[in-house]
């Protein structure tokens, strides 16, 4: 009885991080930032996906060093969220089925 009080603290607190990391995927800027070469000019597109699709909205040939920098680090930010939103989601599954048995979840 005592492991399984354990299994659901741990499951609650799966539960909890998968959220925190669901809002912290939120607030970050959409898309990415991207330099496309068209004919030997850059230009700066950012690159988002709506409803299944693939967008590319012009932003300029100069951009601000923050803007780009804001958009570089989010891209950063939201690989490692992701990752570790995979790893929760992937842990309350185990721990949901370590759980089950004859009483609920």
């Amino acid at each position: 009885m005592f492991i399984k009080n354990v299994l659901r603290e741990e499951l609650v607190n799966s539960e909890r991080l998968k959220i925190g990391y669901e809002k912290e995927i939120a607030k970050l800027p959409k898309g990415s930032l991207v330099k496309k070469k068209v004919k030997g000019h850059e230009y700066y597109y950012l690159v988002y996906r709506e409803n299944g699709k693939v967008f590319l909205k012009y932003q300029g040939k100069q951009l601000d060093a923050g803007f780009v920098r804001r958009y570089a680090e989010a891209k950063k930010m939201r690989a490692k969220y992701r990752k570790s939103l995979s790893q929760a989601k992937k842990q309350i599954k185990y721990l949901r089925s370590a759980l089950r048995g004859k009483e609920p979840v």
